[in-house]
């Protein structure tokens, strides 16, 4: 198993800035891709942004252009740079990583997704 715990969450004023942090412990094999969701106040769960093994980024268009997603790959973290925070953005952010379930399977090969607990982000204009 993979566990992950997000950090980072905070109030701000609109046009403010924060930045998440996810760290991933367990059995951290190969990490694939790791991903930042948000679930806003009465509403489903949305991809916002996810960075995979080569560094390779994709940001949905909500968030484009204003948050950054990079990783250190040596310590199985990844982190979510927001920038010109609007009301909309808040939401609960959940952390989410694909890993292989094995130390000798590859990124190609089945995947497992696991998921954090969430850390909350409020923007107030």
């Amino acid at each position: 198993q993979v566990q992950l715990v997000e950090s980072g969450g905070d109030s701000v004023q609109a046009g403010g800035s924060l930045k998440l942090s996810c760290v991933a412990s367990g059995e951290t094999f190969t990490n694939c891709e790791m991903a930042w969701y948000r679930q806003p106040p009465g509403k489903a769960r949305e991809f916002a942004s996810r960075i995979d093994y080569s560094g390779a980024t994709l940001y949905s268009n909500s968030v484009n252009d204003r948050f950054t997603i990079s990783q250190d790959r040596d310590k199985n973290t990844v982190y979510l740079q927001m920038n010109s925070l609007q009301n909309d953005d808040t939401a609960v952010y959940y952390c989410s990583a694909l890993f292989t379930v094995t130390s000798t399977m590859q990124c190609r090969d089945t995947l497992k997704r696991y998921w954090g607990q969430g850390t909350q982000v409020t923007v107030s204009s």
